[in-house]
């Protein structure tokens, strides 16, 4: 996870709750961050996604009361596919970044 997450343009991890491991882009918006449990990573994703991710794989992808009213999941590291990890943490990486930031990189990326 940390590696997936230290790709992304200008990610930086920096101690989060509890001195957990916390991902931002440019040192501001955090996106993703370790649990305490050393199983599981809190991920920034869409309401939408959220509620459709949940409902197919609940052992995977969980919400907690905690989370229940902000754009955030727990994902499970033993059973999360690792594309779809990359995946989660592309996206989350996108909803924090600035708008100039995710435009360079997607005209970098594209073909």
């Amino acid at each position: 996870m940390r590696r997936l997450a230290l790709a992304l343009p200008r990610a930086e991890e920096r101690p989060s709750y509890n001195g957990t491991a916390g991902f931002r882009v440019r040192g501001r918006g955090l996106f993703a961050r370790e649990r305490e449990d050393g199983e599981s990573v809190a991920i920034k994703v869409d309401l939408g996604e959220r509620r459709a991710l949940t409902a197919m794989q609940p052992e995977t992808f969980v919400v907690t009361p905690h989370y229940e009213n902000y754009p955030w999941m727990i994902v499970m590291l033993a059973t999360v596919d690792p594309e779809e990890l990359r995946e989660l943490l592309t996206e989350a990486w996108r909803m924090t970044a600035p708008k100039r930031l995710r435009e360079e990189w997607d005209a970098s990326e594209a073909p």
